[in-house]
């Protein structure tokens, strides 16, 4: 018998697990503010101390800067953030601006508890 060896793809770097903080699953309502297209509302997906994912019916520009905003069991959270990969209606988005109150930061420490990385 011949063993097929077939190359693997290559890994995508939106993918990628070398990331600087782990993600975890979470789902929630979410509203993203835009320039160009003024309010989304969407469902997230997974958060991680720099970034939360999302899904929107509507398109959002890669590159563009915009106002997330989100509830946490601590409490609501606004923060700008940069739109960093879309694939189909998920979206990508990385904060640009420090979690000051530290609420992100907190939540994610509790669900490394909870669940551990996604």
């Amino acid at each position: 018998m011949e063993s097929k060896n077939q190359p693997e793809p290559p890994s995508s770097p939106i993918f990628s697990e070398n990331r600087r903080h782990p993600r975890f699953s979470f789902q929630i309502d979410i509203g993203v503010y835009s320039r160009k297209t003024g309010l989304l509302k969407g469902h997230t997906v997974d958060i991680s101390e720099s970034g939360i994912s999302a899904i929107l019916t509507l398109e959002v520009s890669i590159g563009d800067l915009v106002q997330l905003e989100f509830t946490l069991p601590s409490g609501p959270v606004a923060i700008r953030a940069l739109v960093r990969y879309k694939t189909a209606f998920r979206y990508g988005f990385q904060f640009v601006e420090p979690d000051t109150k530290g609420v992100i930061k907190a939540f994610c420490q509790r669900l490394v508890a909870e669940q551990g990385p996604a």
